[in-house]
């Protein structure tokens, strides 16, 4: 199993002239591998290989005058610029042939420099001293804010740069599928079923709420003020480039937020629950609809998806019950489909039963999706 690790860094002025220049040589490398497939296809010609590729674009074009500046920079993010151009190709070509799961993946882009800038190194392009910094080639020591240790030697480092100017060193890590395994709890009904929503943004077992923190709404007025303040700035000035930074840098902030609260709760849920059971949420159909600014602000889909990984890092059972399960609709005490339909049925929290059952709308959808799946499970239609 692969992990991510992403520190701060710290460079100095001379260190992000060199990071800058670094930055623009692997992205003026990329471009020139799509320009040549894109030419390649135009032609009517077999695509270029990777191998192909280094010779020409990095090797050969060394030696040339309009790219002799690619010599100034270490070669292993060049090269790691061109195996990525490679894998965005067969991702797009097997989206196009059915061979990749999820949403169809549209071809490779030039790359701009106004968006987040990245170089990767291999092993023998960084090194991690003793004294804390990161070692990067043709770069320098540069100072990490370490939060955490890492558990084994990283077998690459991505330095990344974002849109807000900000650094970050982004190390990956190869760790047993158990080296985050957690001990069985001792309560054995220590489970639970998550309805999500958006009035709360989840129900657990017994009616425990997580509210909404809604990130994007606590600073939508924010953003759209230095939006406003952007949009009067003349193109190409610096006025221009510095209220593109202020308006990256709100979005930056509004994510960061979102990233640490979700991360909390889904260590949270795991630790507290042995199985964990939720719906199998269409996210890109609802952030498509009206209410998609609000879908996009709960990041669902990232909730879900870091719940999972947690849970099989931490050898708990994970189920997702299907989507046309109607949790909402059925009664957790006779079983009749006597809920709430339609949209607007989507307004009423309370609602009686035909067998005198009353229920609050998402605590009665928690209990029928962890019986659903708890059923998954006894039958063994699930993954655990």
């Amino acid at each position: 199993m692969h992990l991510r690790y992403a520190f701060r860094v710290y460079p100095t002025r001379p260190q992000r002239q060199l990071l800058a220049r670094t930055f623009g040589c692997v992205r003026t490398v990329y471009n020139d591998a799509v320009a040549a497939r894109k030419s390649a296809h135009r032609e009517g010609l077999p695509y270029p290989t990777t191998a192909e590729l280094d010779k020409r674009l990095i090797t050969a074009a060394k030696q040339t005058p309009e790219r002799s500046w690619l010599a100034q920079v270490s070669t292993v993010p060049l090269q790691q610029a061109l195996r990525d151009c490679h894998a965005a190709y067969k991702n797009f070509f097997d989206s196009l042939r059915g061979r990749r799961n999820g949403t169809k993946v549209g071809p490779p882009r030039f790359k701009r420099r106004s968006n987040t800038q990245t170089a990767r190194y291999t092993r023998n392009g960084f090194r991690l001293k003793g004294n804390g910094r990161l070692s990067i080639a043709k770069v320098g020591d540069l100072k990490v804010a370490w939060s955490r240790e890492l558990p084994v030697k990283p077998s690459s480092v991505t330095i990344v740069k974002t849109a807000a100017g900000r650094y970050y060193a982004s190390f990956v890590v190869a760790v047993d599928d158990e080296a985050d395994l957690l001990e069985p709890l001792a309560i054995p009904e220590a489970e639970t079923g998550i309805d999500l929503g958006l009035k709360s943004f989840a129900v657990l077992r017994g009616g425990k709420t997580i509210a909404s923190p809604k990130f994007f709404r606590a600073m939508e007025r924010k953003l759209k003020k230095a939006q406003r303040a952007l949009s009067r700035k003349r193109k190409g000035s610096a006025n221009r480039a510095k209220a593109r930074i202020a308006v990256a840098k709100i979005h930056e902030k509004t994510k960061a937020k979102r990233d640490d609260w979700l991360n909390k709760q889904v260590k949270i849920i795991i630790g507290e629950n042995q199985a964990v059971y939720v719906e199998d949420l269409n996210v890109k159909g609802l952030s498509q609809g009206r209410i998609a600014k609000s879908v996009h602000d709960t990041a669902f889909g990232m909730f879900l998806a870091r719940l999972e990984s947690k849970a099989a890092r931490a050898g708990r059972t994970f189920v997702k019950v299907d989507r046309f399960f109607p949790s909402t609709q059925l009664c957790s005490a006779c079983g009749a489909l006597t809920g709430p339909k339609g949209l607007d049925g989507l307004r009423v929290r309370q609602w009686s039963c035909g067998c005198g059952a009353e229920h609050d709308r998402d605590v009665n959808a928690e209990i029928n999706i962890r019986r659903e799946g708890e059923r998954l499970v006894a039958e063994g239609h699930a993954e655990t």
